[in-house]
This record gives C-alpha cells, structure tokens and sequence, in this order.
C-alpha cells in the first residue's frame, strides 16, 4: 500500500464482517449507517452504493465522492472508529481510500444493478504495468461490452488492501458464465496476465435495497 499520508481520493470503500446471528439485521441497522457516512465526509459523498456477500458475510459500501480530492489517512481511520463504536455488530472494519483508474459504461448501463461481482489482487512484483495495461485497455472493455454488465470501474486502494479492485454492476450473476464473458477471460493476453495476481479475491455481492443513494437520498 502507499507510504504517502494524503491521496489522491475518488471514493471511500467500507469493508466490514458482521457478527453472528445480525445477518437478518442488515436492513434495520443499514439506512443509519449510510446516513452517518453521508455526513461524516466534507466533501459530502456525490453517492452511497451499498453490497453485501451472503458467502464471505462482508458488507461492502463505496462513498463516492463529487470528485477527486486529497485525503489523509486520518479521515479513514477516524471513519473506521466511529463506525465500530456506534454499530458493534460492525467486525473487522476497514476504510480505504479508492483511486479510479477505470470506468467504462457497459452493455446493460442503464439497467438496475441487482449484483456487484469484484475482483481484488496485488500485482506481482514488476508486473504493475502490464497488468495495469492489459485491464485498462482489454480486459474491462472487454467485459463492459458483455450484455448484463452495466458498468465496469477499476480502483487503486491505497490502505488495507489489495491494491487493484475491478468491479462489475451487474443485472445478473449468471453473466459471469455467459459465452461473452467466458471468452473476453479466454485471450491470450488474459492467460499470461493471470498467473502474476497474487492475494486474489474474487466475491460476488448482492446489491442492497435502496443503495445506490445520492446526495438527495435518491
């Protein structure tokens, strides 16, 4: 991750685990927490999209921000605290900043997001540039471009980690297996890239009632 104190910021991510037995909880606890991120931030958040992994019990929100600005660490370590203080059924809560280095509208834009699929690795060591190439200019164009995706983005995460998060609103899950996206995976160029991830996570969230919020609470 960055040495550097301040970063450039597009977006905010909250990672956190819930404790047992609050799965069913989510919803009632959900609209407080968005609400506290909403005004815990100056600038304000632009918008508030929320997921959560029933398989890895991880909730994911992404603050975006109206756009991109120098941010401390401070603020995303005081964010952490805050929330662990106030929500206790909140486990293991990470915020990072995000950097975008990618954002293409996909094949489906326009469409309801119902999953979010994300792809988090470190680069090997010296492989960034390639890797960085091969993503930006083939890989999520490529994918983008499949029926079902709505939007593909890419993000830089500077604090805990891994440092590439690719992600994928998406109308279903079953596009992950479709032909289209099987084959934009199935490029030479692909195959060579694959093998120089490392501390990979692959997760597949489902989009939370009511997430994607703006800063009018729409």
């Amino acid at each position: 991750m960055s040495a550097a104190t301040t970063i450039p910021t597009d977006a905010l991510l909250v990672k956190a685990t819930l404790s047992p037995g609050n799965n069913d909880h989510l919803p009632d606890c959900l609209p407080a927490i968005m609400q506290h991120l909403r005004g815990a931030l100056k600038p304000s958040p632009a918008e508030l999209h929320s997921a959560f992994s029933a398989a890895h019990k991880m909730l994911y929100i992404y603050l975006h921000l109206p756009e991109r600005v120098p941010l401390d660490k401070a603020v995303a370590t005081t964010l952490e605290l805050a929330l662990e203080r106030e929500w206790p059924q909140l486990q293991q809560v990470c915020v990072s900043r995000l950097q975008k280095v990618f954002e293409a509208r996909g094949a489906s834009a326009g469409s309801k997001p119902v999953f979010h699929y994300v792809v988090e690795m470190d680069p090997e060591s010296g492989w960034m540039p390639e890797l960085a190439q091969w993503y930006d200019t083939e890989h999520m164009p490529g994918l983008a471009a499949v029926p079902g995706c709505i939007r593909a983005a890419r993000f830089l995460n500077h604090d805990h980690g891994p440092l590439s998060l690719a992600c994928y609103d998406l109308v279903t899950e079953e596009t992950l297996g479709s032909a289209p996206w099987l084959a934009v995976r199935a490029t030479d160029w692909s195959s060579r890239m694959r093998p120089h991830f490392t501390h990979t996570v692959r997760s597949m969230f489902k989009v939370l009632p009511g997430s994607h919020t703006t800063k009018s609470g729409t």
